[in-house]
């Protein structure tokens, strides 16, 4: 699964608004975890769009999130910017269909997708905030080999 520049600013910035109570203008998120403005905004009028997020317009303008930390997982804000977690050639891992000796790929491709949601989302950003990730996926982080490259 690679993640996109859009999917990761979407979840930092996120994860700004989950750590505050009050407004925060979009110039402060980007400036919080150095992102670009510009590229920030868009992706915020995403997650406004998806209810992630409400803008208040104003001299105490800015962005809240639309419900509590703890009840927003990191897959739907990937959702809100990207679209379906996993994907193959554009279609959903359950209409692929293949022949042959491939025959058994689409199940190893929904597997994929079973995967991915185990862990984007099940967690939340409250648990990426306060550091305490779900257990599950600490274990899948402490595995043998999971900070290696391949």
């Amino acid at each position: 699964m690679q993640i996109s520049a859009r999917a990761d600013y979407a979840v930092r910035a996120m994860l700004e608004l989950a750590a505050t109570d009050h407004v925060v203008t979009a110039a402060a998120l980007a400036d919080g975890q150095g992102l670009p403005h510009k590229f920030l905004e868009a992706i915020l009028s995403d997650l406004r769009r998806a209810g992630l997020v409400r803008s208040q317009r104003g001299a105490d303008g800015g962005y809240r999130l639309t419900a509590p930390a703890d009840q927003i997982a990191i897959g739907d804000v990937i959702r809100a910017v990207d679209g379906p977690l996993a994907g193959v050639r554009g279609m959903r891992p359950e209409e692929a269909r293949y022949d042959g000796v491939a025959e058994h790929l689409q199940t190893v491709w929904v597997a994929t997708r079973s995967a991915i949601r185990s862990v984007l989302d099940e967690t939340t950003l409250a648990h990426v905030v306060s550091g305490d990730l779900p257990e599950h996926v600490r274990g899948l982080a402490d595995a043998p080999g999971a900070w290696q490259p391949r």
